[in-house]
């Protein structure tokens, strides 16, 4: 058994219910393990166990229910184009007649009807396809749509009117009212082929971050090969390669730079906009700008390794996942389309039974056409299109539409302190010993080279720098937040904090120093034989991230295992009033669910020590700083590792889930008023009946103004709204 990821761009959707039906005819397939459409984007996104199912069932089971597989949307632009051309001076043509007629009254046109016939033939049964086979799929029971709702208003007047038009050519009397609504059929279908037209469009627009990100991929490397400099496709980049980057050009794949200093434009990756200097053993990301300097970079990363190519199928899979508020959408679309061909039939039998068989027809059609669940369908998913690809613009990747609805609401933000807070960086600032100093860093250096903790890496740079050789170590263990031990020389050793060697029971003749350092210890089994002070600096974005954060109403906390004493400091600096010290990496998580009863919280950290309070948190938010990034591990992922970035996450969020909840609040409201008055209920007190020519272009405004007002997220300016 293996899973299968498969995606493509389906054909034919037209709303939201289009997507539900593609969704349950996939899931009664044997074998399909996750299967989810995304009408705004038209992207299935499938995983499947090939031994039970292969892709040409996928691919059949979609067209089967009416849809299809897109390999090149071209040949469809082209079928949609031609039948716009034609149906479009027509409907418009009509539409203003039928405007003049409402102010002047009937205008008799020579062989009106007979033209009228003709045109709406072939409106109905060519511009009208997808709307018949929307009939088609509801009647062999795989699912009702929006196509549904017109095909059957628009049908039903044309053939109603085609009886009428032939009962008058024949000069039969039968007991019908003499109506027809050929004009009403060939605008209905005109203005809403115009509406899919238009607001696929803004659809488009509203999924561009995918295609700047994927812009940026170059095209082409120069690459170094038998002292040669040849010129090959990005593709054909193996690894170990050496490529050639010159001033202004475009870096092709994540490398280490191996000759050469330059400056780097990474804001495109990033979100910095500040240029980034580089030289020899730095990383630097593919589809960054070298500004200016001479490179020379191995390839580390190619294809789908590179951090380019894991941002975009992080977004992409983003945009394509649905929040919790989508289930409720949802929900109602399943039942939308049955409840209104069930209003449309029940306002035709009041019309009928009234004596009124030409408004029971108008009702019916104006009914079916203005209740398309299209803006309902488009409410969330666009505003989760636009809101991640913008977020992604700033350097803030989202995991999925769930953890962005969480980060919302969003109410106590937890800090680690090491690489959080801080630089990462700590160096040794000071050092005490017994003996000779450089004995006792040497051994320190030589515990501390087993171990990746950030107070090891200052110690073994501090012992590097002095040029000092690492013993052989033997029984090493790693005492989990606390410190390490060994044997050097058959004699066992310890290093780590202060509480270490007070639970070792080891006396210490040193008098600690007041100072903002963490302390760290050597000690052999009898006594402590040194302290070293290793520093690490602040970041310098530390205090305004923490008060835009407060100035949100968001209580921080400070989460570390460093000493109260240096987490005291730490936090007053930082205006935090609430925090943890001492803590170890296993006892972060409770601390996590003791928060959680009262706050939802976001946890900040490395991703690494602080892995199971960031999968406890209701958001876990980790840095990323190079090419090594955990985008799969987080909910939240601050490229660069700049934490200024958090209140504009938060702040978006925001954004995001109001304007989703604008869209359906307007999306509910045009259905709740729009029926009622497609049906009639004016009738009585005002004497105004919906024409279904009117009934199809707002069912199409509505749906274009619930995107556009999804697209205002581009515009938005988080930075004026801390």
């Amino acid at each position: 058994m293996s899973t299968i990821k498969y995606e493509a761009k389906i054909g034919g959707m037209h709303c939201t219910a289009c997507a539900l039906n593609i969704e349950d005819q996939l899931q009664a397939l044997e074998g399909i393990q996750k299967v989810s459409v995304n009408y705004a984007s038209s992207k299935l996104h499938l995983e499947y166990d090939d031994s039970l199912v292969n892709l040409s069932d996928i691919k059949k089971r979609v067209e089967q229910t009416g849809y299809s597989i897109v390999d090149k949307d071209s040949e469809e632009n082209k079928s949609e184009k031609s039948k716009l051309i034609f149906i479009l001076p027509i409907s418009f043509g009509l539409f203003f007649l039928m405007l003049l007629e409402l102010l002047l009254g009937h205008i008799e046109i020579m062989y009106m009807e007979g033209l009228l016939f003709i045109f709406s033939t072939i409106t109905m049964f060519w511009i009208g396809q997808p709307f018949l086979k929307g009939i088609w799929r509801f009647l062999t029971g795989k699912g009702a749509d929006m196509d549904t709702l017109v095909g059957i208003g628009t049908l039903t007047a044309y053939l109603y009117s085609t009886v009428i038009l032939l009962i008058e050519t024949l000069q039969i009397e039968l007991p019908l009212e003499s109506a027809l609504y050929y004009e009403a059929l060939i605008v209905v279908i005109g203005f809403v082929i115009l509406g899919k037209h238009l607001e696929s469009n803004s659809r488009k627009n509203t999924g561009d971050a995918i295609q700047s990100l994927i812009k940026l991929q170059a095209k082409s490397a120069i690459v170094e090969r038998d002292g040669q400099e040849i010129e090959i496709a990005t593709e054909d980049i193996a690894l170990g390669d050496i490529l050639i980057i010159k001033p202004g050009s475009q870096i092709p794949t994540d490398g280490i730079i191996t000759e050469g200093e330059a400056v780097i434009d990474e804001s495109m990756i990033t979100g910095e906009y500040l240029p980034v200097p580089k030289s020899v053993s730095e990383e630097v990301i593919g589809g960054t700008i070298n500004q200016q300097g001479y490179l020379k970079i191995q390839a580390t990363k190619v294809g789908r390794e590179t951090m380019l190519y894991r941002i975009i199928q992080l977004v992409e899979e983003a945009q394509s996942s649905k929040a919790p508020i989508q289930k409720l959408v949802d929900k109602i679309s399943r039942v939308f389309v049955p409840t209104v061909l069930s209003l449309a039939v029940l306002s035709f039998l009041i019309w009928a039974i009234s004596g009124n068989i030409p408004y029971g027809i108008s009702s019916f059609v104006a009914t079916l056409v203005i209740a398309c669940p299209c803006a309902l369908g488009l409410a969330t998913p666009t505003a989760i299109i636009v809101g991640v690809g913008k977020a992604a613009k700033l350097g803030i990747l989202i995991k999925d539409a769930e953890k962005l609805q969480k980060l919302s609401s969003v109410s106590c933000v937890v800090f680690d302190k090491t690489g959080t807070l801080t630089l990462g960086k700590p160096t040794i600032s000071d050092i005490s010993s017994k003996g000779d100093e450089n004995k006792m860093l040497q051994i320190a250096y030589s515990l501390a080279s087993k171990s990746q903790h950030p107070l090891s890496l200052a110690i073994a740079n501090e012992a590097e720098q002095k040029k000092l050789t690492k013993l052989m170590v033997q029984d090493f263990v790693n005492v989990d937040g606390k410190g390490l031990t060994g044997k050097i020389n058959k004699k066992r050793y310890y290093l780590g904090s202060e509480n270490y060697m007070k639970d070792l029971n080891i006396k210490s003749s040193f008098q600690i120093k007041s100072s903002n350092s963490s302390t760290v210890m050597l000690s052999d089994e009898q006594e402590v034989l040194g302290v070293m002070y290793i520093s690490d600096e602040l970041k310098s974005e530390a205090l305004i991230t923490i008060k835009k954060l407060q100035d949100l109403n968001i209580q921080t906390v400070l989460l570390s295992g460093d000493t109260k004493r240096n987490v005291e400091d730490i936090a007053k600096r930082l205006n935090i009033k609430k925090i943890y010290s001492g803590i170890l990496p296993t006892d972060k998580a409770k601390i996590i669910g003791d928060l959680k009863k009262t706050h939802k919280v976001a946890m900040v950290g490395d991703g690494i020590n602080d892995a199971p309070a960031l999968a406890l948190a209701d958001v876990g938010i980790a840095m990323a700083t190079g090419t090594e990034i955990a985008i799969k591990t987080s909910d939240i992922t601050l490229l660069g590792g700049n934490i200024s970035k958090i209140p504009s996450a938060i702040i978006l969020s925001k954004q995001i889930i109001k304007t989703i909840r604008e869209n359906l609040f307007w999306a509910f409201i045009y259905n709740t008023l729009g029926i009622p008055i497609a049906m009639g209920v004016l009738f009585p007190i005002w004497g105004i009946l919906l024409n279904p020519a009117f009934a199809g272009i707002a069912m199409s405004l509505s749906s274009i103004s619930v995107v556009l007002n999804s697209l205002r997220l581009k515009i938005s300016r988080i930075s004026d709204e801390i």
